[in-house]
């Protein structure tokens, strides 16, 4: 991975960026590399699902529905393989009856945690006739599996999508 400027001059160079996070803790600093990897590949995961779905070596499994705020929602359990970078391998994802994914969940594997997130999708938008959420709230789960309210570790806002 490399951070280059406008005349495609390497400015910075990391050949394993993901191990670079081995040992970090919440209170590691991180460099420019650091960042560039971590939301590049969140942004992706968030943006490409459910197509990256099909890729190959992505294995799809339909679980039991799930009930919270008086809704039932499809959950399905999407496992990536080891040569796609996202934040853990095994995913939860939650689907309302029109199919727009609602929650992600997942734990940061990157960051060494084993605290579940839940990322919430929602004010979807179309954009090229693909259903977007404009807004995301990333929340952690608690001990006892239920969705802490706060704090709101992430907050995504998107004005604008485009696809080429």
């Amino acid at each position: 991975m490399t951070i280059e400027n406008s005349r495609d001059e390497v400015l910075e160079e990391r050949s394993d960026p993901r191990a670079a996070f081995v040992g970090h803790s919440l209170e590691t600093p991180w460099d420019r590399l650091h960042l560039a990897y971590f939301t590049g590949y969140a942004m992706w995961t968030y943006l490409t699902q459910p197509f990256s779905w099909l890729l190959p070596g992505v294995e799809v499994e339909e679980l039991d529905p799930w009930s919270e705020q008086d809704k039932t929602w499809r959950r399905l359990r999407v496992v990536y393989p080891a040569d796609i970078a996202t934040h853990s391998a095994e995913n939860l994802y939650y689907l309302d009856d029109r199919g727009l994914i609602r929650r992600h969940d997942y734990t940061t594997e990157v960051l060494g945690s084993t605290t579940p997130a839940a990322h919430y999708a929602f004010d979807h938008q179309a954009f090229d006739g693909v259903q977007v959420p404009t807004r995301r709230r990333v929340h952690l789960v608690g001990a006892d599996g239920v969705v802490m309210p706060e704090p709101v570790v992430v907050s995504i806002d998107v004005d604008d999508v485009r696809f080429e």
